[in-house]
């Protein structure tokens, strides 16, 4: 039921980038994480980024307007709005993402939902590849005390996903809608729940993924899950799915996170993704926020080509080839299935002609 391959990865789709890649050639991203909003409306208690501390800045929309262009004919594919803040609390959202999309270049956007109400719905849905929510309970009790914020929110997302299903039905538009549980220990109960609610609002489908403790995270609490238990839960949902409708147990990621292994002996991945702040920072990577090393550069003071042509970038790639080893990055990062697919590519097992 996994038809978008959120459990998996889509490199695959992207040969000829993957082949210049091989070659040794310069390549640029295919996809881009951006934080139009470094502030959030909500504390939840898994946040991997509350060590940037929540800060109430803001990308600036004309010089990203002006970068967008640019990103589009360098061959960017995609960019999800998501990051360190809530990307809804950007007061211009709506006409970056309309942008995005003007400049050839796929628009996602990863909400808590709370402020996707009918005044953006319309433009938001017919410029957005898709729009997923982060809602981690059933309940409007549970939610509170996980998203640390006040009940009426979890009623609030449930009537604007619900609406925006609707409006989707009714105009035509092709933006897929769906929703996420980060699963522990204080949700695993209102999984089903949750499920159902999804299905009978609208929604495409429902993520059910594990926690991933980012090293610079303050919060520790969860970093002793065990999701063996719960693997069940996988055979429970799959009597909602439909041919409207699908849950999606990440269970392959589940396993990698209790093995705690990784199968790569060196990050491959980040010449395909980059990160960009709420500040306009570019960083190869957001486990390593922060740290120089990573840095590349910055969108106010330059144009995206010479920061991704730079010096810095070159350094960083060099020092990242020489030291980084996976076991000190993140367990079930973004790219780990990119860099899976990578390793095997760059190191083949025997007989790989005999196809």
């Amino acid at each position: 039921m996994d038809k978008y391959r959120i459990d998996s990865h889509k490199l695959l789709y992207h040969p000829q980038r993957v082949s210049d890649w091989v070659k040794g050639k310069n390549i640029y991203p295919l996809y881009m994480e951006a934080s139009p909003s470094g502030a959030c409306n909500h504390r939840c208690v898994y946040c991997g980024l509350d060590f940037m501390k929540y800060q109430p800045r803001y990308l600036d929309t004309s010089i990203f307007l002006k970068r967008l262009t640019e990103f589009g004919r360098l061959g960017l594919k995609s960019i999800m709005y998501a990051g360190e803040g809530e990307p809804l609390l950007h007061k211009d959202i709506v006409s970056i993402v309309q942008k995005t999309r003007a400049c050839g270049i796929d628009a996602a956007l990863t909400t808590n939902g709370v402020l996707l109400k009918k005044e953006v719905a319309s433009d938001l849905l017919r410029s957005c590849t898709w729009i997923k929510v982060s809602i981690n309970a059933g309940a409007k009790e549970t939610y509170a005390k996980i998203h640390r914020c006040p009940e009426k929110d979890f009623d609030m997302v449930i009537q604007n996903m619900s609406y925006a299903a609707a409006l989707r039905k009714d105009k035509g538009f092709s933006c897929t809608l769906g929703m996420q549980m980060v699963l522990l220990p204080d949700n695993a109960r209102e999984v089903l729940l949750l499920a159902k609610k999804a299905r009978k609002i609208g929604m495409d489908y429902l993520v059910i993924k594990p926690y991933s403790q980012h090293p610079q995270s303050i919060t520790k609490r969860y970093q002793a899950i065990k999701y063996q238990p719960y693997e069940k839960l996988k055979k429970d949902l799959q009597g909602l799915n439909s041919s409207s409708f699908s849950t999606i147990f990440r269970l392959n990621t589940m396993q990698k996170w209790d093995e705690s292994r990784p199968a790569y002996e060196r990050c491959l991945g980040l010449p395909f993704w980059s990160y960009v702040d709420a500040g306009g920072d570019v960083w190869g990577c957001s486990v390593f926020l922060g740290n120089p090393k990573f840095y590349y550069g910055n969108l106010y003071q330059k144009t995206f080509q010479q920061i991704w042509e730079g010096s810095r970038r070159k350094r960083s790639l060099l020092w990242a080839k020489k030291n980084l080893h996976p076991c000190r990055c993140r367990v079930n990062c973004r790219m780990d299935e990119v860099n899976r697919y990578l390793w095997e590519l760059k190191n083949p097992s025997a007989h790989v002609n005999f196809i």
